[in-house]
């Protein structure tokens, strides 16, 4: 049974049979500008001629099926704020003025739900840290993180659709939904919770945009050698953000498309690297001394000495490890005891590496990167970063932090917990009781096949030193998916930044919005806050 009708004009067809011999205004409109009847048309052709006309009131049936021009244009009117937003940003026009909000068409299950949440879901972890934890926690332990997450907001989905299911989907996002079926008591709790995750959610955006400015793009920019500069230009990113959401959101509402074409174009470089290494594996290196991961970022040949025209020089990492650029220089015991050897970064499918990268290699802060299986001096085998040790200036690829598995699960969760983002959209929805449930559990199994294939990937693809070095200083300061990735890894730092800046923007966006709904519910005292004009 339809529910959906369209209410056309149709002319009526034995009323123009009845009236065709007679003074019919119609008919001498028509004879005004078409001139008189040849008279040789009789009403049975006339009956024929409106059959075509009938078929207007079966119109609603082709909402099922949209043609291309109509896919297109929700296309290119794709935004992942809610209806709430735009329609307070269209509110007031320039000179204050109130007027009349004309609300867009209600959306689908495709573009209203399942997109926005597949955006939110594959972010920031995804680009930046989880070929570190596939590197750390191997290919089984970092399965079992994907699965228990993706497990746990597969849950939350199911009990979110159960309330959606359950009567009328009320407009105004998660809050309100929540609210209204459970109680204030819940609503606020769970309210309350949401506006902190996405508070804290724009924050990790924030630094992970900037983290990739001065990682990958650029360099050069960095004011400090410490975490100083994650503080100066986050702030400055934060006020820039903050400054787009209070001039308008309708900006953030022309790029989300863009965001979502770059998280989309990321991860197809992704999987057609992976194919590559099938067919013809790239020719990357990655210089170790004696099973020690160097940073090759200060030289660009991983070889001590070199002869050229029967003369020997040394190169640019003999500078780095003895006191003088001179064959008879003093120099680090453990860079003359060793080799130097390159191994292939990208190994590729075929390689078998998968079985070298099956298991964790948790460790603790300031740990050497080491290959295993491959020959070394022991003598200092234990060497440990300390800082102001004056080894601690050698071109070595160490553990910032110390790692364990829960650890590893608390760096992984918040990727899956933009599942609420369609959820947000209850007003827009043409069926939310029909939308929500099925297109955000389809945006978790389809996000969750994503990641735990590229769990498998980047386990059988690439070489475990690279795995673990988590800012890419092996790879000439690239990030390590991006090495994997094809055609370039630009397309990987490029798509990975504006995706980091388009969740930042919606989180700078969605909060305060949900703030001012669980103050205007007055559930939390303090938050009532009375202006005296």
């Amino acid at each position: 049974m339809p529910t959906n009708f369209t209410v056309v004009p149709v002319e009526d067809c034995n009323a123009s049979s009845s009236n065709y011999d007679g003074n019919n205004p119609d008919e001498e409109r028509r004879e005004l500008l078409v001139g008189p009847s040849s008279g040789d048309e009789t009403p049975s052709d006339h009956e024929r001629s409106c059959d075509g006309k009938n078929m207007a009131l079966f119109e609603e049936e082709m909402d099922s099926t949209p043609m291309v021009a109509s896919l297109l244009n929700k296309l290119a009117n794709y935004t992942n704020l809610t209806q709430g937003v735009v329609d307070h940003e269209k509110a007031e026009s320039e000179d204050g003025v109130k007027r009349i909000t004309v609300k867009g068409p209600p959306m689908g299950t495709f573009f209203g739900v399942f997109l926005p949440c597949v955006q939110n879901i594959l972010g920031v972890v995804l680009f930046l840290r989880l070929t570190w934890i596939v590197g750390t926690a191997g290919i089984l332990g970092s399965f079992a993180i994907v699965f228990m997450c993706c497990a746990c907001t597969l849950l939350t989905a199911i009990s979110m659709s159960a309330i959606a299911t359950n009567g009328m989907v009320p407009a105004g996002g998660s809050y309100y939904m929540i609210s209204r079926a459970l109680g204030p008591e819940f609503g606020g709790a769970v309210g309350l919770c949401f506006y902190l995750g996405t508070t804290f959610g724009g924050s990790m955006y924030i630094l992970g945009t900037i983290e990739i400015l001065l990682m990958y793009i650029v360099p050069s920019a960095a004011l400090f050698e410490d975490l100083n500069n994650m503080r100066v230009y986050g702030t400055c990113c934060l006020v820039i953000m903050a400054l787009v959401v209070f001039v308008g959101v309708r900006y953030v509402h022309k790029l989300a498309l863009v965001f979502l074409s770059c998280v989309i174009l990321s991860i197809m470089a992704i999987y057609a690297g992976v194919i590559r290494t099938v067919i013809s594996p790239p020719d990357f290196q990655i210089c170790v001394l004696g099973n020690r991961t160097l940073k090759n970022i200060d030289f660009d040949k991983c070889m001590k000495t070199e002869v050229i025209n029967n003369v020997t020089y040394t190169t640019d990492l003999w500078k780095l490890f003895c006191s003088s650029p001179f064959l008879n220089a003093t120099c680090d015991e453990y860079f003359d005891q060793n080799n130097l050897t390159e191994i292939k970064g990208i190994p590729g499918l075929r390689s078998g590496i998968i079985t070298d990268n099956l298991w964790g290699n948790y460790g603790s802060s300031g740990m050497l990167v080491e290959k295993k299986n491959q020959v070394s001096v022991e003598n200092a085998r234990d060497y440990q970063r300390t800082p102001g040790n004056i080894r601690d200036k050698l071109p070595y690829v160490y553990n910032d932090i110390t790692t364990f598995f829960t650890m590893m699960v608390g760096i992984y969760f918040p990727s899956v917990t933009g599942i609420m983002a369609g959820s947000n959209r209850s007003g827009d929805l043409k069926d939310a009781q029909r939308s929500i449930p099925m297109g955000t559990i389809m945006a978790i199994i389809t996000t969750s096949i994503i990641y735990i294939s590229c769990v498998v990937l980047f386990g059988a693809c690439i070489e475990g030193v690279l795995l673990r070095d988590k800012f890419g200083l092996s790879a000439k300061g690239s990030p390590v998916i991006g090495t994997l990735a094809w055609p370039s890894p630009w397309v990987i730092v490029i798509g990975s930044f504006f995706s980091c800046c388009g969740v930042g923007l919606q989180s700078l966006t969605g909060a305060p919005r949900l703030l001012h709904a669980i103050a205007h519910d007055g559930i939390i005292p303090f938050l009532q806050v009375t202006f005296i004009f």
